[in-house]
């Protein structure tokens, strides 16, 4: 099936592709050459064995995707590695693009540009087998209140917590999402939030005891959680990325992609 979606969106991308010619001519910071950044190291179902230039994953295969929409050949592309702290600070980049699962915020956009959203996130709990067997975990808002939270400051976990959730306990605040995992698996706290594909990877991957308790509808937030690519202030490229990613949302191809790589993330309960 990953084969005929694979062929059905390349299909499509190559068609629009030269239809929509070089927009990006004289506008990366390497003339001919389209340079995305990732994260080090970057994770399933984002990219896959952290190897982002083979195409794998659905980032690595969003940005292939767009590359070829906007004129770059696959062998135009390269590939760097950032932090995420480091990609969001303002200054000079060593990339023209980069994806990171970045949440599109009123807060970044001062100092950085985004494109278009290429994915809007469910946010879904993370918690332990061990919160689950002792009972009263279970995808409600009511049960959610009384756990404890762990989130990361820098995320947008924060007020979606203390806004949606309102735990009956302040959450305790961490700085990345290993020392939030760390806390959970040595239970100082029950439940973290995480986007759906990150918390499917987490407990699968990271966790020796991870589960995932629920997701909340997306469509439901007042302000859902969207992924731009980001690019240095003042980018000339973004009017190109956005109007290729147009083209692709309208194409079909953005969605097989998603349809591809990001088919995991179905099955876990919504929160009600």
């Amino acid at each position: 099936m990953k084969t005929v979606i694979a062929t059905v969106a390349a299909t499509l991308i190559a068609g629009s592709a030269m239809a929509a010619g070089h927009c990006a001519a004289g506008k990366t910071l390497t003339d001919g050459t389209l340079t995305f950044a990732t994260g080090n190291p970057a994770y399933y179902p984002w990219v896959i064995d952290d190897a982002p230039e083979s195409g794998q994953g659905f980032e690595a295969a969003v940005a292939y995707a767009l590359a070829a929409e906007m004129g770059f050949a696959a062998e135009d592309v390269t590939w760097t590695r950032t932090s995420f702290d480091q990609a969001i600070q303002p200054g000079p980049k060593d990339f023209d693009l980069n994806l990171q699962q970045f949440s599109i915020t009123a807060e970044r956009d001062k100092v950085v540009d985004f494109s278009a959203p290429y994915y809007t996130a469910p946010q879904a709990v993370l918690t332990t087998q061990e919160v689950l067997a002792a009972g009263g975990a279970a995808p409600t808002m009511a049960a959610l209140k009384e756990m404890k939270w762990g989130v990361v400051a820098s995320t947008t976990a924060l007020p979606v917590v203390m806004e949606q959730v309102q735990p009956s306990q302040s959450p305790l605040v961490y700085d990345d999402n290993a020392n939030v995992i760390a806390a959970m698996q040595a239970g100082q706290i029950d439940a973290a939030l995480f986007d759906l594909p990150t918390a499917l990877f987490t407990a699968a991957v990271l966790m020796e005891n991870g589960a995932v308790l629920g997701q909340f509808d997306p469509a439901a937030a007042e302000n859902p959680d969207q992924f731009g690519m980001l690019m240095p202030e003042g980018s000339p490229l973004k009017a190109c990325v956005d109007e290729a990613l147009a083209a692709m949302t309208q194409s079909g191809a953005l969605a097989m992609i998603e349809a591809e790589w990001l088919q995991e993330a179905t099955g876990v309960p919504l929160i009600k």
